[in-house]
This record gives C-alpha cells, sequence and structure tokens, in this order.
C-alpha cells in the first residue's frame, strides 16, 4: 500500500512527465502521442514505474523501446523541473499500458 507521500510523489511526476512529453515527445516517436497514465514510486522515492499509452500503436514495443532509450534525456528535464520538490530524482522506467486493449478484448469476448 503506497503511502500519502508515495501518492503524492506520483501525482507530481505523472504532470510533469505528461507535460515532458508532450513537448519532446516528438524528437523521440515522431507522429505518435504519448500519453502518461499511472506512475507508481517505490517507498524510498528513488524509483519511479511510469506506464505510457502510445497512440497509433501499429508496433508499441518498438515505440516503448526506442522511449526507454531517452529514459536519461527525460530524467534530466524532469530533474529541472522537481528540483525544488524532491531531494533525489527519482529514475525512470517506461512501461507499456495495455489496459485499454485489455478492457477492448474483454468487451469483444462480451459481445
Amino acid at each position: 500500500m503506497a503511502s500519502i507521500r508515495q501518492d503524492k510523489v506520483a501525482r507530481l511526476l505523472q504532470k510533469d512527465l505528461g507535460e515532458i512529453l508532450q513537448q519532446h515527445g516528438t524528437e523521440y516517436l515522431p507522429g505518435k502521442m504519448i500519453t502518461v497514465t499511472v506512475v507508481r514510486v517505490s517507498p524510498d522515492l528513488g524509483f519511479a514505474k511510469t506506464f505510457v499509452s502510445i497512440f497509433p500503436g501499429e508496433d508499441p514495443e518498438a515505440d516503448l523501446e526506442t522511449l526507454r532509450k531517452h529514459e536519461s534525456e527525460v530524467r534530466f528535464l524532469l530533474g529541472k523541473r522537481v528540483k525544488n520538490q524532491l531531494r533525489i530524482v527519482p529514475t525512470v522506467a517506461f512501461f507499456l499500458d495495455d489496459s485499454l486493449d485489455y478492457a477492448e478484448r474483454i468487451n469483444e469476448l462480451l459481445d
């Protein structure tokens, strides 16, 4: 169970990472829209597991690998934004959020 502090930091990181990927996402993945859906922070606030949704998703695994190559760049930009709120800038790890695909598959099975 996440603490109140973890939840607050996760919301802050989700907002800032979303803005960073909105501004710089076209450099990493041209023609794609990247949405940060969920951020989960470790208890020591040193690691942020970030779930992203990539649209259009022809080859999401390849897009995710491209995004992972830019993790250090994103962490640097995040550090510039949260330097006054957090003592340690967390390591960012990107994971694919497939909850929409999962929900769509369930709807297809129910029909």
